[in-house]
């Protein structure tokens, strides 16, 4: 079962949603607090399975509206995604993957298992 990993971090607090097969699939900002960082836990369980995908990759792509999973390609040609949660701010960002489809398997992954996840501490 995938899982939150909540963190310190360098100011603050993180986290990563892990899928079961240890592979970190969203990666949060920094939060100031660690309640702060479990209510951005919160709204990736409850945005994620309803977030529209919105491929900025595409000619003419349709502006999806929030929440939504944004694609893009970053300057070294990688393809990413961030979550955005329905007041607009970014609640989940991916790393890079060399393909799109690879890139749409990641955010299946969050949508699936960002629910049911349960929070661990790190």
């Amino acid at each position: 079962m995938a899982k939150f990993v909540l963190s310190e971090a360098k100011n603050g607090y993180k986290f990563n949603l892990v899928a079961t097969n240890g592979q970190v699939i969203a990666t949060s900002q920094i939060y100031k607090t660690e309640a702060t960082a479990k209510n951005g836990i919160e709204s990736v369980s409850a945005n994620a399975p309803v977030a529209g995908i919105e491929n900025q990759t595409e000619n003419d792509f349709k502006t999806e509206a929030n929440p939504k999973f944004e694609v893009y390609q970053d300057k070294k040609g990688e393809f990413r995604f961030r979550l955005k949660a329905k007041n607009g701010q970014i609640i989940a960002t991916s790393e890079g993957y060399s393909k799109l489809d690879s890139c749409l398997k990641g955010i299946d992954s969050v949508k699936k298992n960002a629910p049911a996840a349960k929070i661990e501490k790190e």
